[in-house]
């Protein structure tokens, strides 16, 4: 029998309630026994198995082996030092951190300590994106010219959350963005230029609310796109090569199934509907292109592995890093209005 790994989340809202907790309780592999929150009596009803304290310094000298980290992003560098300082193990929620400097610091950190220190990038494990994976690999599609990935929402107002506040690490570039290039490096790798516009659309809007970045590779571009003004389905990805292309449209049905509190239990969870399948185009014909069913919990699955048999992580730190870097770069892009190479 597996040993489990004895975990402590840190910081209890969407995020660590939504994308993580349902995993932890889910699977024998992890142990929850510390909660970090300040919402105690919320934290006891949710998780009534683990102890809850106000703060890290709590778990030193426990038997804690493992910090989630789901706190703002002004946090997560001080609470990853300070967990691996500690020795434990680490997982932050993407963006890894919030300025190339502080993932540096960190990888260098995990090292000396000889921790795992991974990212939480779950849209890796989304269906369509395995099933974009799958069609790059096989190459049903010949040669792709144009990779177009949108990550758009229908949000006109401002909204009263801390990634929508001005400060470190907010906005929808460091929020979807970092989605949309973590697929994007998994798929091309690193791109030779970056050509990018970073806007705050909305009225009253504190952050920047819309990107459009365009990747450029030797043989083929790559846009990534998010805007808070699109009312319709998603227009998720767009495939153009030379034997055919592939649409996809709206999203991954993962996370409304976890916000709608449906436990990810057994193979089929992550499963789309027949209507939702995308589109295949080869020679002149449309085929409805079944999703690959998507699968969070392989991201738990990998990083039990890594931290009890020393296999690589599912994320790791330096993979993370790089999206950081590209989001750097972007910003720069944007405020100089010219293309840069990389």
């Amino acid at each position: 029998m597996n040993q489990p790994i004895k975990a402590a989340l840190i910081g209890l809202g969407f995020s660590g309630r939504t994308f993580h907790l349902p995993f932890l309780q889910s699977r024998g592999d992890y142990e929850l026994i510390k909660v970090v929150s300040g919402q105690s009596e919320l934290a006891k009803k949710l998780v009534p198995e683990a102890e809850v304290v106000p703060s890290m310094e709590d778990l030193s000298d426990t038997d804690v082996e493992l910090a989630i980290i789901t706190a703002p992003n002004e946090l997560h560098f001080p609470l990853a030092e300070a967990a691996l300082k500690a020795g434990l193990h680490v997982v932050l929620e993407k963006p890894f951190v919030n300025t190339v400097g502080e993932g540096e610091a960190l990888v260098q950190l995990a090292d000396e300590h000889q921790r795992v220190l991974s990212v939480y990038h779950n849209r890796r494990f989304d269906g369509d994106f395995l099933t974009v994976q799958a069609l790059l690999e096989n190459q049903t599609l010949g040669t792709v010219r144009l990779f177009e990935s949108h990550f758009d929402r229908f949000r006109p107002e401002p909204q009263v959350r801390w990634r929508e506040q001005a400060g470190p690490g907010t906005g929808f570039l460091y929020d979807l963005g970092s989605h949309l290039i973590d697929q994007a490096l998994v798929l091309f790798g690193w791109p030779e230029t970056i050509t990018a516009n970073v806007l705050a659309m909305r009225p009253h809007a504190e952050v920047a609310d819309y990107f459009h970045l365009q990747l450029g590779y030797a043989a083929h571009q790559v846009i990534l796109h998010s805007s808070p003004f699109c009312a319709s389905p998603n227009h998720r990805f767009q495939l153009h090569g030379s034997k055919g292309s592939y649409q996809k449209w709206g999203l991954d049905p993962q996370e409304d199934r976890l916000r709608a509190g449906i436990r990810p239990d057994g193979s089929e969870w992550g499963k789309e509907e027949t209507e939702q399948y995308g589109s295949l185009y080869v020679a002149g014909q449309r085929t409805a292109l079944p999703t690959q069913t998507g699968n969070y919990h392989r991201y738990y699955d990998a990083l039990y592995h890594a931290i009890r048999s020393g296999g690589e992580p599912p994320v790791t730190a330096r993979q993370a890093l790089d999206v950081v870097r590209l989001i750097e770069l972007a910003e720069r892009s944007a405020v100089e209005g010219r293309t840069l190479s990389v």
